[in-house]
């Protein structure tokens, strides 16, 4: 590796170190890398948005001729008024605008994927147990989970006898299909951290076989330990003694 990309890759370490650092406290190590991070990524998003939406979607069509793409680059121009306290009432039109068209076109589209599709495949499932038996068990289960979860929304009739019963299976099932979601949002999370771990292992792997990285390895070791007892110092007198409090 060269000493140019191991230089890349020590950074990238050292900020990783910091983000862990907030598990101890809040503090300017974490504060540096969070602030660096968004900055990067917005930087980043805004030459994306660029060559990706601004120059297709306006800059080529106005070269080509296409002369009503000015309107909607009126419109967006307008949002930039925003920022103004005087003139901010002006971008309210282009905001509203924009709100009621991407309703229009997603309420439909949100509809279709998230009720339609799913209320079809439904009602169009059934039970198959001539092939495999967990299948059809699969099917029966889905079936009832989603009639007794319907059940449990359904507040013109007091939840009592069976029709309760069912209601409470309902908020089971719903219980279910929450944890699942909960419990894949953390399996991403914690992919992202046996990531960033992997990261560190490797960064240590270089550093301990490459040819002269062990004294850049030490030399950082050393300016963590000074930050380190430098916040330690600044903690320890910033913090008001208990006969001056």
């Amino acid at each position: 590796m060269a000493w140019s990309e191991f230089l890349w890759t020590t950074f990238g370490a050292m900020l990783t170190l910091c983000t862990f650092s907030f598990l101890y406290k809040d503090n300017p190590f974490y504060k540096i890398a969070e602030h660096l991070v968004v900055g990067v990524s917005a930087g980043y998003f805004v030459i994306l948005l660029y060559y990706t939406a601004l120059t297709p979607k306006l800059i080529n069509p106005l070269k080509a001729g296409a002369w009503w793409y000015v309107i909607p680059g009126i419109l967006g121009l307008l949002m930039w008024f925003r920022f103004s306290k005087k003139l901010s009432w002006i971008s309210r039109y282009p905001i509203a605008f924009y709100l009621g068209i991407a309703t229009g076109v997603a309420i439909p589209v949100e509809m279709k994927n998230r009720i339609n599709s799913q209320l079809y495949d439904t009602i169009s499932r059934v039970p198959d147990f001539s092939g495999s038996w967990w299948i059809g068990l699969s099917d029966v289960l889905i079936i009832v989970g989603v009639l007794c979860s319907l059940i449990y929304f359904f507040f013109s009739k007091e939840h009592k006898g069976v029709f309760g019963g069912l209601a409470k299976i309902g908020i089971y099932v719903l219980m279910i299909g929450f944890g699942a979601s909960f419990g894949y949002t953390v399996m991403a999370r914690i992919s992202l951290f046996v990531q960033r771990v992997q990261v560190l292992r490797d960064w240590v792997d270089t550093a301990r076989t490459g040819v002269g990285f062990s004294v850049v390895l030490w030399v950082i070791a050393l300016v963590i330990v000074l930050l380190v007892i430098m916040e330690i110092i600044r903690h320890l007198m910033g913090k008001p003694t208990e006969a001056s409090s």
